[in-house]
């Protein structure tokens, strides 16, 4: 176990400054419309950890108080694409498929006392699995409607706005003059929901309107700002890339920041709009179309700007992971390298990288001659200091991080055991004779388990235990992707993972 001492990190974001500044920006955008307007809720709507490493101070649930001040004037309809169900895409940050990741926000919302007034599933095509979830809500008591495929999308506007069009779907009857359309991920539909409820409404002689939340890119700091790199870095594999709005330009000799499908798609979108309303739109750019107020936050551009960085090299080792693993192709790894040579970054301007390495390299050493893989771990502390494990026939490298990270906050020493021998003795005959498992060492669920057992009668792992909590948002690497049971354990103790693009086995199946 190693300690090295680095200087505290500070906030650069006013959380409170950004709410009081997008609650306002919102309601005003609502009163343009006849007190009537559906805003496009982009991003994630809760534990937006993205936003919150970037943007130092940045609360991840941020968006969540927003809604709460709203939700006296807010319905929320909540979007799904039947795809993402039917491919079981996957949330990275949270590890579960998109169908558990919309019931989980619905849970979520209710928490804070928010109800979502329906369920769209988009692009419907009455594939198996999305039938299921939908009976799976429907029997809940969750208000569930299906849309089609947009007949005519996107190039016919005069079918796309048509009954052969937005006019097949179902029209969700609202109440509150704000209508809020989220979903997770990109690509949910909630664009087409808006612009579907727009065209019943303009038949039936209301004349309500559309906005667009997103929080990144960020419109007015600069668009090689590490921020708005960052944005770049983290929707690799979707192929987005920033620019400067030329339809800002053109119409207002303003250079604003968006990014290229909004960009791309705004010449339809437009006509879409002024057809829909039969007159002229009221945006003449993606830009006016916006309602975010997050660089009016950043209060610290230095923090800012070198936490941005920070994520940027996150999502590279996160890409050569899941480059490794199948999940993105090799040319999401080269954008991922360029967004790096861009800022002039390197893996090792990551602060946990090269102790993880060397804790690695460590243990292999001191094992010469022995079979196996021998993997270290780091983590910076949120007082600088560094803390290393790795791992050994007892427990994992994540396992013996964790334990040297708590004993290192509680002001205990290196020597002392948290853990009793004979509980490790009793989980390695369970795994080994019972469960007939090829390997014996602790993970790091099995070591929580082990220690919250322990504590109950060592007041040394009681008060060890109680300092887990200080290791949220702390910054981890491993020189080996972690198994199941230690990538769990770490997502819930709330750190930022990165690892290098090695299996800690050699089986198949286990890696």
């Amino acid at each position: 176990m190693k300690a090295k001492k680095h200087k505290s990190k500070s906030l650069g974001f006013d959380n409170e400054r950004y709410l009081k500044e997008q609650t306002k920006s919102i309601l005003s955008r609502v009163k343009k419309f006849n007190n009537k307007l559906y805003l496009e809720f982009g991003g994630k709507i809760i534990f937006d950890y993205h936003a919150s490493r970037v943007l130092p101070g940045f609360d991840p649930n941020v968006k969540m108080r927003l809604l709460q001040k709203l939700k006296n004037k807010a319905d929320i309809i909540l979007c799904i694409y039947a795809g993402d169900i039917e491919r079981r895409k996957v949330r990275a940050d949270f590890g579960i498929t998109y169908d558990v990741d919309a019931m989980k926000l619905i849970d979520d919302l209710r928490e804070w006392g928010i109800n979502v007034l329906a369920v769209v599933i988009t692009r419907f095509d009455n594939q198996q699995s999305v039938k299921i979830f939908k009976n799976k809500l429907e029997r809940r008591g969750v208000k569930v409607y299906t849309h089609r495929f947009t007949k005519g999308y996107p190039t016919n506007v005069n079918q796309i706005v048509s009954d052969e069009g937005y006019g097949r779907n179902e029209y969700i009857k609202t109440k509150k003059p704000l209508v809020i359309v989220t979903g997770p991920g990109p690509g949910s539909g909630k664009l087409a929901t808006c612009l579907s409820q727009l065209y019943h409404d303009y038949k039936k002689g209301k004349k309500s309107g559309y906005a667009k939340f997103e929080t990144f890119p960020i419109w007015n700091i600069p668009l090689k700002h590490p921020v708005n790199v960052a944005y770049e870095a983290a929707t690799a594999d979707l192929k987005d890339f920033n620019l400067v709005d030329p339809h800002h330009l053109k119409s207002y000799k303003k250079s604003t920041i968006n990014y290229n499908r909004d960009v791309e798609v705004f010449p339809i979108l437009k006509r879409i709009l002024e057809k829909i309303t039969g007159g002229k739109a009221l945006y003449k750019s993606p830009t006016d179309m916006g309602v975010n107020r997050a660089g009016f936050g950043i209060v610290n551009d230095k923090i800012v700007r070198n936490a941005a960085k920070e994520e940027v090299i996150r999502r590279y080792f996160r890409y050569r992971c899941e480059y490794v693993l199948g999940f993105v192709d090799k040319d999401t790894v080269e954008r991922a390298d360029e967004v790096m040579k861009e800022l002039k970054l390197k893996p090792e301007n990551r602060k946990v990288v090269v102790p993880a390495r060397h804790a690695g390299n460590d243990a292999k050493k001191k094992n010469k001659g022995n079979k196996g893989i021998f993997c270290g771990a780091a983590i910076e502390l949120k007082d600088g200091s560094i803390v290393t494990g790795k791992n050994s026939p007892l427990m994992h490298a994540a396992s013996s991080l964790v334990l040297n990270a708590i004993k290192t906050l509680a002001g205990m020493p290196d020597k002392l055991h948290l853990l009793p021998p004979n509980i490790i003795e009793s989980i390695a005959n369970l795994k080994e004779n019972v469960l007939s498992e090829k390997t014996i060492s602790l993970d790091l669920e099995e070591v929580l388990i082990a220690l919250s057992m322990s504590a109950a009668t060592n007041p040394a792992a009681q008060l060890a235990m109680e300092r887990l909590k200080d290791l949220r948002g702390c910054e981890v690497h491993m020189t080996h992707m972690p198994a199941s049971g230690d990538e769990a354990g770490l997502r819930r103790l709330g750190v930022n993972l990165t690892s290098d693009p090695n299996f800690s086995s050699t089986s198949l199946f286990s890696a």
